[in-house]
């Protein structure tokens, strides 16, 4: 979180002032901004230092950097989706084991990761990319209500490779989640 200036480590002598509902006061000098800073019994913190004549707002500085460091968690959050994940398969993959495969890229989906299934060939197998192509069709069909084809199984040297990624609709469905949480916890705060 960078470090804005508080009160008397403002070094402007002239800051435009916001009181903490974001309507304009008007330019002052700081020292009487501060003063109507502290008959309120807020803290008059630079918002905009840069401007000309710098911006400053009346506000409660400690709700300030709570709700900054809130912002700054749920954007690490959010920064993990559309991370890529791999999950490898043989091409003499038993039936259950495949289906727990199959699991594992549907959840992998739900969290909202890109996957590429990969499958190795190993030895003779190379000779049968069509069993292996046919084998990642069969995960593509599994997961197709959370997942879109975004690379289809391409066979190259010892392995074949397809890249899934999650639906608009998944998307939005995560998305809306996260919001309503968002308000949940709001409301359990405040």
């Amino acid at each position: 979180m960078k470090e804005v200036r508080v009160n008397h480590q403002i070094r402007a002598k002239v800051v435009r002032v916001v009181d903490e509902n974001g309507k304009q006061i008007g330019v002052m000098s700081t020292r009487d901004a501060l003063i109507l800073a502290e008959e309120q019994g807020l803290d008059l913190v630079e918002v905009a230092p840069n401007a000309d004549p710098p911006v400053c707002k009346i506000m409660d500085f400690g709700k300030y950097k709570y709700l900054q460091k809130k912002k700054l968690h749920e954007a690490k959050k959010r920064a993990h989706i559309g991370s890529m994940k791999e999950v490898r398969l043989h091409l003499k993959i038993d039936k259950h084991d495949l289906e727990f495969k199959i699991r594992k890229v549907r959840e992998l989906l739900e969290d909202l990761h890109r996957v590429q299934v990969v499958m190795f060939l190993r030895g003779r197998e190379r000779k049968h990319t069509d069993l292996g192509v046919a084998t990642l069709n069969n995960v593509w069909e599994a997961v197709q209500d959370v997942a879109k084809l975004e690379r289809p199984p391409t066979a190259e040297g010892n392995r074949i490779t397809m890249l899934l990624s999650p639906t608009r609709e998944l998307l939005k469905k995560k998305e809306e989640e996260l919001r309503r949480k968002e308000k949940e916890d709001a409301k359990s705060q405040g």
